[in-house]
């Protein structure tokens, strides 16, 4: 690549950056269903056609922003089990999700782009499930380990849900024990609920003491997909 070249792509890259940065800020003050790409170009002093030349359209800057909460979540889940060291599995499934509570309390308007309300006329892309995927798989990974290692306490699965329970296990985790898939499923959409009530006030006047509860919340998702404390 030559000199000129090389400039052009760090300009691309820092223009591309200042973008998204006043797409976020929109994100805070506007919400993500009145983001505009006019509005982001009029802010950062660019006419509209240079903008549409990094995203062509809003889905576009949408999809990229999703990705990048996607992966920013996915990485700090994924430092917080590996500063966690050799502790038992149970203790990793509470770190793993302590971290992503802690990085939606610092990324609010982040988190409720990805897991808030549907931004109205999107549909997301084929290209934001693996980022998407990567708290789900972590935490899946530690029920394997657990599994393969100390061996978990399997749930029970009612005769109803059976034919469900294999299905998701073949397509999830076909090592696992369906009992177990099916309540891996439901603790991991129970802990983003338990995030989303913290952060969009429903524990108002309910609950003050909001990190221990949910230390102890974890603790009972851990204890229902089959995991042990010591």
């Amino acid at each position: 690549m030559s000199t000129a070249q090389g400039a052009r792509a760090r300009a691309r890259v820092e223009v591309t950056a200042a973008i998204k940065e006043e797409a976020r800020r929109q994100l805070a003050s506007e919400g993500a269903s009145r983001l505009s790409l006019r509005a982001v170009a009029r802010e950062l002093g660019m006419v509209s056609s240079a903008l549409y030349r990094y995203f062509p359209s809003r889905d576009d800057l949408l999809t990229a922003l999703i990705i990048d909460a996607y992966d920013s979540l996915g990485e700090t889940a994924e430092a917080a089990d590996a500063k966690a060291g050799d502790v038992v599995p149970a203790q990793r499934w509470v770190t793993v999700c302590e971290a992503v509570r802690g990085w939606a309390l610092a990324h609010p308007h982040e988190y409720a782009l990805i897991y808030g309300s549907p931004v109205p006329g999107y549909a997301a892309p084929e290209t934001t499930i693996p980022p998407a995927s990567r708290v789900g798989l972590l935490l899946l990974g530690i029920v394997r380990d657990a599994y393969r290692q100390r061996g978990v306490a399997r749930p029970r699965v009612p005769a109803e849900l059976e034919p469900e329970a294999r299905r998701m296990t073949a397509e999830l985790a076909p090592d696992l024990p369906p009992e177990v898939v099916t309540a891996m499923v439901a603790a991991w959409a129970q802990l983003y609920g338990l995030v989303g009530f913290e952060l969009f006030g429903q524990f108002h006047n309910v609950v003050e003491d909001r990190g221990a509860f949910f230390r102890h919340a974890v603790a009972q998702l851990a204890h229902g997909v089959g995991l042990v404390f010591p």
